[in-house]
């Protein structure tokens, strides 16, 4: 039963898929069956972050669009102005895989980085 001292999730950190009784202010956790469900409990509600995957355009490719993730988590709140700010930008081929494409994201300290290799058409 959720309130506002007590949470329930689902862990999306592995397969268990457990479910999660988060207790805001113990900071406890119940259900996990690894530690890093109790520490993803623990973050979601505290501080929720997420990596971001999209696609930009590039151009001189064979495809029209390169696929980019952030490097690391950022703060979900952040998440819609990140890919506005993403869906700006354009590159020209050649790129490499793990090339950087956008350095420090919102200020985030976070880069946008290609999740694969595109040669010129």
């Amino acid at each position: 039963m959720e309130n506002d001292k007590e949470k329930e999730l689902i862990c999306i950190c592995c397969p268990n898929g457990c479910h999660l009784s988060i207790n805001l202010e113990e900071k406890t956790v119940k259900g996990n069956k690894c530690p890093r469900g109790a520490k993803y409990g623990i973050s979601e509600l505290t501080h929720p972050v997420r990596i971001i995957t999209t696609t930009i355009r590039i151009e001189g490719a064979k495809h029209n669009v390169l696929p980019v993730r952030t490097e690391k988590e950022i703060p979900k709140e952040l998440m819609f102005e990140a890919i506005k700010e993403i869906n700006k930008t354009t590159v020209k081929a050649p790129v490499k895989e793990g090339q950087t494409i956008i350095e420090n994201l919102l200020d985030t300290g976070v880069n946008v980085i290609s999740s694969r290799s595109m040669d010129v058409l």
